[in-house]
């Protein structure tokens, strides 16, 4: 039997409806409340820093992000580490919570597909994480340059708004994985652990086993070792092998992006070296050096979200 009208129908009434819910949750509120103090803790540390020790910087914008001083970390390595936190907290139960509160059946049973249902609480929840970045983006820059009196210019605000569209293409990895796990487990707390222990895997414990699997797969040459040097197919393992992990592909893209100093995300040899001018990179340059970094991390929202999409598709709907 064909379908009739358009599969996207009723898109829209989702998407507002989940978002409404998401931005009037208390568990929302909590998970706003932890990033904004969190953040702004780390945004005090970086102006003081800033204050003391920059002097006639083109990016003293850019170092409100990147700046840190024990024992708190910079703003970007704290977004990295509350941004999976709050994409999971959206999207562990956007599937199971509807079978168990018996309403799916109810949903489908009006004219809205499947397909529908789920790119609308996926949009509602990348909204949601939309929102919520932009304000604390708004807010940063805000502060910074009234606390610290200095205009950004026009490459700052760009690189700045890049890092802001990067930050939410991580989140959507972290939401369309949540997604996922809501549609194959019917049970939020069992989505929700598993969400959890993907995410410490991938952020604490994979950086730690990387490098030994690289040794594994391509052992160091002794005669390198004994000089106190690195194996080129070492290093390119083990950064491939690192790079299976969003939380370090996004640490790549805020290093090209916020940095503009940075060259290259790999292993850089003399020959590069030579005749380089030591002083920042135009933002089309950094640009090109984070784009496979950042089309990973879109690309993995992108399988992650179809694999939801046909399991979810292929499950059976009981009233």
């Amino acid at each position: 039997m064909r379908r009739e009208g358009s599969p996207w129908q009723g898109v829209g009434a989702v998407a507002l409806k989940e978002l409404a819910d998401h931005l009037s949750s208390a568990r929302m509120r909590v998970l706003e409340w932890l990033v904004v103090l969190t953040t702004f803790a780390a945004l005090y540390v970086a102006i003081d820093t800033i204050r003391q020790t920059t002097a006639e910087d083109p990016f003293v914008l850019l170092k409100l992000f990147t700046v840190s001083r024990s024992p708190l970390p910079s703003f970007v390595a704290i977004l990295g580490f509350l941004i999976p936190l709050m994409a999971i907290g959206l999207g562990f139960d956007s599937i199971n919570g509807e079978h168990n509160r018996r309403t799916l059946s109810r949903i489908l049973s009006q004219p809205i597909y499947r397909d529908a249902l789920l790119a609308g609480k996926f949009l509602a929840g990348l909204g949601t994480l939309a929102i919520s970045l932009s304000c604390l983006w708004l807010l940063v820059v805000g502060f910074g340059v009234f606390l610290l009196g200095v205009p950004p210019g026009g490459e700052e605000i760009a690189r700045s708004l890049t890092f802001l569209f990067f930050a939410l293409a991580y989140a959507g990895v972290w939401l369309a994985l949540a997604m996922l796990l809501s549609i194959v487990f019917r049970s939020a707390a069992t989505a929700a652990l598993v969400a959890l222990g993907i995410w410490l895997f991938l952020a604490v414990l994979w950086p730690l086993l990387a490098p030994a699997i690289a040794q594994l797969i391509a052992p160091p040459d002794i005669r390198l070792q004994m000089l106190g040097l690195p194996t080129l197919a070492t290093l390119q393992w083990e950064q491939a092998l690192t790079r299976i992990s969003p939380n370090q592909l996004f640490s790549e893209v805020v290093l090209a992006i916020l940095s503009p100093t940075t060259r290259s995300l790999g292993p850089i040899f003399l020959e590069q070296l030579q005749g380089a001018v030591n002083g920042p990179l135009p933002f089309s340059e950094s640009l090109a050096i984070a784009w496979p970094q950042a089309v990973a991390l879109i690309a993995g929202t992108i399988v992650l979200f179809t694999a939801g999409y046909v399991i979810f598709q292929r499950q059976e709907v009981r009233a």
